[in-house]
């Protein structure tokens, strides 16, 4: 059932706007309606104001009235991030979110949540959040 986000975050890659990196990443994020909310990164020259894929499908989904986090279940059920530089299509590094992003997928995922690590082949790597965020700070801390 991977196949439709793959697909999905795919064609979302392929609207990336990183004409510095040339780095494009596509995000795609199956929510707990079964809808599938995607987004891709957006660069800008002065780079601290660019978007990441991710930030972007969470916006998507938030945006499609899907965001109850801290009111009722996760919206996130999985998500799947595929990510390569056309310079380096074949290289074999994973592409998982950063930082600041797996922060965000911490706001409205559980952390049991699916997160799938693509590249152009399919998908490379699976990963729980609590996995990638361990120990994490989330709504629930605030309620």
């Amino acid at each position: 059932m991977v196949e439709d986000l793959f697909e999905a975050a795919l064609a979302a890659r392929g609207n990336a706007y990183a004409p510095y990196s040339r780095f494009k990443v596509g995000a795609a994020i199956r929510s707990r309606s079964g809808r599938i909310h995607v987004g891709c990164n957006v660069e800008n020259a002065a780079y601290p104001v660019g978007t990441c894929a991710e930030a972007g499908a969470i916006s998507a989904m938030i945006s499609a009235g899907e965001g109850t986090a801290g009111r009722g279940p996760a919206p996130i059920i999985e998500i799947l991030v595929l990510g390569w530089s056309d310079a380096r299509p074949d290289a074999s590094e994973l592409t998982t979110p950063c930082g600041g992003c797996r922060q965000r997928i911490r706001e409205f995922a559980g952390g049991s949540a699916p997160i799938h690590i693509a590249g152009p082949e399919g998908v490379r790597r699976t990963f729980t959040l609590e996995e990638l965020l361990p120990q994490s700070f989330g709504p629930e801390n605030l309620a």
